[in-house]
């Protein structure tokens, strides 16, 4: 039985991390994956109330992620509906490349903290279409802010769903993730956009002559609103879990009911037609379910591996193997670069358990580093860098020779400053 569920996941892998080649969308690969495995793993064992408890236990920790997300994302869709970001791309003036690039690179790290990578990195490349009129030169702000935001989810529990999934697991909490992360994961941005820098000196931005439609029907007074109290409620999440001691995802519907709330009132005198595309209704509609679709096949079949002990087993090879946890996570980052960072953070929360790692120590937050940036060394390691791909048509091979080393730069340069760190301070 066991080896039959490790053919069948690294099949189903091979899919999700080949989903372009094959044009097969990675969530069908998922949920393929998990049917078939959790089917094995029924029919291999005579005891079906094990396997439906386990199965139940699964499903409640997977839907937790699944809740947080829906919520994060059309709080986030609302604000762009009502053309909130604005805000932050209203203040932008320069034309020079260089001071573009550090301030572009910044608002994404610091954005993505408070929103999430992906999100982050759709909407500052619509601000580059915004700003910069010629393609070529907005290559390597496409690449930058796909680094900047990997690197600034990393040391958030809202920033990356990784770091979610570990907050929401309990390995990780707020305020430590933050302070102990975040001078490693600034040290991922600032080295590759130090070496950018020099290569862009002297260079002026061609201003494009395409200007975004406002959003229809809000005024200002509406559109601030919307964009203070959205991202206040996303800020709050964390506060409401160490206070209650809820799970994040109550504190993340909470704070949507309060949107949805606010929403009605403020829009209350407009007529149908004209309130229809601000609503949650409309913002629910525009999420990226294949996304998360994507999210609940690739988390239960995770979970059939922690149930086989296949993960238990893998933690033991590698500990003799190499012996250093170090290494071992470092090269977990690596290996996210080619395949997804949600199933192999799912898997190392797997292989190690709280009992032997407590919340908050060296290994969980390593893997919050690791797994948060090591998908920006490849334009397909992460859901920020497909997003960037798709966006700006950045070819697989360009980003491999123009940003690869820089990014690999960043990685290893963070990842030493949180050993350091952590050889200092404890």
């Amino acid at each position: 039985m066991t080896s039959a569920v490790v053919v069948i996941f690294i099949v189903a892998y091979a899919a999700i991390a080949l989903d372009h080649p094959i044009k097969v969308n990675k969530a069908a690969s998922a949920l393929l994956g998990a049917g078939v495995l959790w089917t094995v793993y029924a029919l291999s064992t005579t005891s079906h109330a094990q396997v439906t408890s386990q199965l139940d236990a699964s499903v409640a920790s997977t839907a937790q992620i699944v809740f947080f997300l829906i919520g994060a994302m059309t709080i986030v869709e609302v604000i762009d509906a009502h053309n909130g970001f604005e805000v932050i791309t209203s203040q932008i003036r320069t034309r020079k490349q260089v001071p573009l690039m550090w301030l572009v690179s910044f608002v994404a790290f610091f954005l993505s903290a408070m929103l999430d990578n992906l999100t982050t990195t759709i909407v500052m490349i619509s601000l580059m279409r915004k700003l910069c009129g010629k393609q070529e030169d907005r290559l390597f702000f496409a690449a930058m802010i796909v680094i900047a935001a990997n690197a600034g989810g990393a040391w958030s529990v809202i920033g990356d769903v990784t770091t979610t999934m570990l907050w929401i697991g309990g390995q990780i909490s707020p305020l430590p993730i933050m302070t102990r992360v975040f001078v490693p994961s600034l040290v991922n941005l600032l080295l590759p956009l130090l070496v950018v820098s020099q290569l862009l000196r002297g260079k002026v931005i061609e201003r494009s002559s395409h200007q975004e439609m406002s959003a229809a029907h809000v005024n200002h007074f509406e559109r601030n609103l919307m964009f203070y109290l959205g991202l206040g409620l996303l800020i709050a999440v964390p506060v409401f879990k160490t206070l209650t001691h809820l799970p994040p995802f109550m504190g993340i519907l909470l704070a949507l009911g309060l949107l949805w709330l606010t929403g009605e009132l403020v829009h209350r005198a407009k007529g149908a037609e004209e309130k229809a595309p601000l609503t949650l209704v409309h913002a629910l509609k525009q999420i990226d379910l294949a996304s998360i679709v994507f999210f609940i096949g690739i988390l239960l079949a995770v979970a059939v591996l922690e149930h086989a002990h296949v993960l238990r087993a893998l933690a033991e090879w590698l500990d003799n193997r190499i012996g250093r946890i170090d290494i071992i996570i470092i090269l977990l980052g690596l290996l996210s670069a080619v395949v997804d960072n949600v199933p192999l953070v799912a898997a190392s929360m797997s292989m190690y358990t709280l009992g032997q790692y407590p919340p908050d120590s060296f290994l969980w937050e390593f893997v919050a580093y690791c797994a948060g940036t090591g998908g920006s060394i490849l334009i397909i390691g992460s859901a920020a860098g497909v997003a960037a791909m798709g966006l700006e048509k950045i070819h697989f091979f360009w980003y491999m020779r123009r940003m690869s080393g820089l990014a690999l730069l960043g990685y290893f340069g963070g990842a030493t400053v949180y050993i350091v760190q952590y050889g200092l301070l404890h």
